[in-house]
C-alpha cells in the first residue's frame, strides 16, 4: 500500500476539493482518511454510511475527590492554568483548562486530586463509494489533534492495510496534526495558491515535509487569478527540484460542486475538472514510478 497525504501550507487552498477529486480519479482499491481533524469535512462531499464509532482518550485531566479533599488549596494555589476553582464546599477542575501537568497531585497532601482518562473526540469509520473513509471528531478546544491524527490513520492501516492506495486530506499549516500527517507517507502533495502567503507557506511546509523522505509534488490552484505569482512557485519548485504536476483554473463550477455537497468529478464538465483529471494522470505516473521502485 503506498501512502499519499495531500496538504497545504495554509487553509483555503482547496486541498480537500483535490483529495476528493482524486479518490475518484485514482484506480485501485482504496483507504481514505481525513486527517485535518480540528476542521475535517471530507465527508461533506464523500457523502460516506457510517458503519461504526468509537471514542478518542486524549491526555489524562485532573480531577478531585471531594471525600478526600481537605479544603487547604495547594492545588488551586499551584495550578499555573487556572484550572482549579472553589465552588461551594470542593474544589473542581475545569477540564477545559486543564493541561494535564499533574502538578495538582503532587501538590495535595490528601491524594484527592488524581489524573482520569478524557474523551476529547471520536473516530468515525465509514463506507463510500470508493472505500472506507476514516474521519474525526474533535472536541471544540480539545488539544491533542495529532495524537488524534495518528490515532485516524492507525484505524485505517489495521483495517484496510491492503489496500492499493491510502489517500490521506491532511490539515493545513506545519504544526503536529502535519508532522503526524507526513510521517510514514511516501508521497505527499502539497496544493498552494497563488499568493505571497501561499509560496510563503509552501516553502514552510515543503522544508517540514522533507524531514520525513517522502517524495514532494506541487500543484497550483487558481493559479490565473495571479499567473506571475504561480509562474514564481514554479520557478521556485524548479529549483528545489520539486515537480508541478498541475495548475488548476478558478471556475465556478468548483464552488457550485462544493454547494450541492458533490466531488467536482461529479458535478459535470469544467475546466477545472478537466486541470484536475491531468493532475491525476501525472500522479498515477508518479505512483507506478514509486510502486516500481519499492
Amino acid at each position: 500500500m503506498i501512502r499519499l497525504a495531500v496538504i497545504s501550507g495554509k487553509g483555503g487552498t482547496g486541498k480537500t476539493m483535490v483529495t476528493a477529486a482524486l479518490a475518484d480519479l485514482l484506480p485501485g482499491r482504496l483507504v481514505i482518511a481525513d486527517c485535518d481533524v480540528d476542521a475535517a469535512n471530507l465527508a461533506l462531499l464523500l457523502r460516506p454510511t457510517l458503519i461504526r464509532k468509537e471514542p478518542f482518550m486524549g491526555m489524562k485531566a485532573a480531577c478531585i475527590d471531594p471525600d478526600l479533599c481537605l479544603q487547604c488549596g495547594e492545588c488551586e494555589a499551584h495550578c499555573r492554568f487556572d484550572a482549579i476553582r472553589h465552588g461551594g464546599d470542593t474544589f473542581q477542575v475545569d477540564a477545559l483548562r486543564c493541561e494535564g501537568c499533574a502538578v495538582c497531585v503532587q501538590v495535595c497532601p490528601a491524594d484527592a486530586a488524581s489524573m482520569q482518562p478524557r474523551q476529547t473526540g471520536e473516530i468515525l469509520y465509514s463506507e463510500t463509494d470508493r472505500g472506507h473513509l476514516v474521519h474525526a471528531r474533535l472536541v471544540p478546544g480539545a488539544g491533542n489533534s495529532g495524537l488524534l491524527v495518528h490515532a485516524v490513520k492507525k484505524v485505517a492501516e489495521e483495517r484496510d492495510g491492503d489496500a492499493d492506495l491510502f489517500l490521506i486530506d491532511g490539515p493545513p499549516g506545519t504544526g503536529c496534526p502535519l508532522i503526524s500527517t507526513v510521517s510514514g507517507v511516501e508521497m505527499v502533495l502539497v496544493v498552494t495558491e497563488p499568493s505571497v502567503s501561499g509560496l510563503h507557506d509552501l516553502e514552510r511546509v515543503v522544508a517540514v515535509s522533507r524531514q520525513f523522505h517522502p517524495r514532494v509534488l506541487v500543484a497550483i490552484n487558481r493559479y490565473d487569478l495571479d499567473e506571475s505569482l504561480a509562474d514564481s512557485i514554479e520557478q521556485w519548485c524548479d529549483g528545489e527540484g520539486i515537480p508541478v504536476v498541475g495548475r488548476v483554473p478558478f471556475d465556478p463550477a468548483v464552488i457550485e460542486s462544493v454547494r450541492e455537497g458533490l466531488p467536482l468529478t461529479r458535478a459535470g464538465p469544467s475546466s477545472a475538472l478537466r486541470a484536475v483529471e491531468e493532475l491525476a494522470l501525472r500522479i498515477r505516473t508518479e505512483l507506478a514510478d514509486l510502486a516500481s521502485r519499492r
